[in-house]
């Protein structure tokens, strides 16, 4: 008679998230800086002299990850902090993604800040969620999206997701940008407004 084997099972951890974004044992840290964000905002004049203005190691946002086990149903926890700020009129964002693995859904929730998750789909499809510390949206599979902080502080997200869902940055940079940008609205807020360099997302799995 065979005797069962009982599985070696992961073990519970606890997180210590700061409102600043800051989280303790952090397996993976990554900074974006003003000089990787080439390409990403509308108006070129306008980055190249905040190169020049600021240097190109000039801080935008930072992530923190905590990848705590592997295999099918694991989960990375994050958190993302994004500075404020703006090039010309067209408020500050991360380089946003869509999945490697397109049906990998995504949660962000606000801890401090003010700002938007800009959402977008390869047909065409557009959604702004704003968020203020407690709300939350969830990113479906198949929707590009990417952070934009609207107000004059750290715009601090926690997010989670499958930790095989991978990223595609190239997809917004094939199509010249997002269908959209966010930009102020000469009032002391933001509107959403066309991206006039936008070539179309390439077709894919869906």
């Amino acid at each position: 008679m065979t005797s069962a084997v009982t599985p070696v099972l992961d073990q519970p951890q606890v997180i210590e998230v700061q409102p600043n974004g800051d989280m303790d044992g952090a397996t993976r840290i990554y900074k974006k800086h003003l000089g990787d964000m080439s390409g990403i905002y509308v108006d070129e004049a306008a980055y190249q002299a905040q190169v020049a203005e600021k240097g190109a190691e000039e801080l935008i946002y930072y992530v923190h990850e905590h990848k705590y086990q592997d295999g099918p149903g694991s989960l990375i926890v994050g958190t993302s902090t994004l500075l404020p700020g703006k090039v010309g009129d067209e408020y500050a964002v991360t380089r946003g993604h869509i999945h490697a693995q397109e049906n990998r859904a995504e949660l962000y929730h606000c801890l401090s800040g003010h700002g938007l998750m800009l959402l977008e789909t390869r047909s065409g499809e557009s959604f702004v969620a704003e968020l203020t510390p407690g709300k939350a949206v969830n990113v479906p599979g198949h929707w590009i999206h990417r952070s934009v902080n609207v107000g004059d502080e750290p715009f601090v997200t926690l997010f989670c997701y499958a930790s095989d869902a991978g990223q595609n940055y190239d997809i917004i940079a094939h199509a010249n940008g997002m269908k959209t940008i966010i930009v102020d609205d000469g009032e002391g807020g933001w509107k959403a407004a066309p991206n006039p360099r936008h070539g179309g997302y390439a077709a894919g799995d869906q």
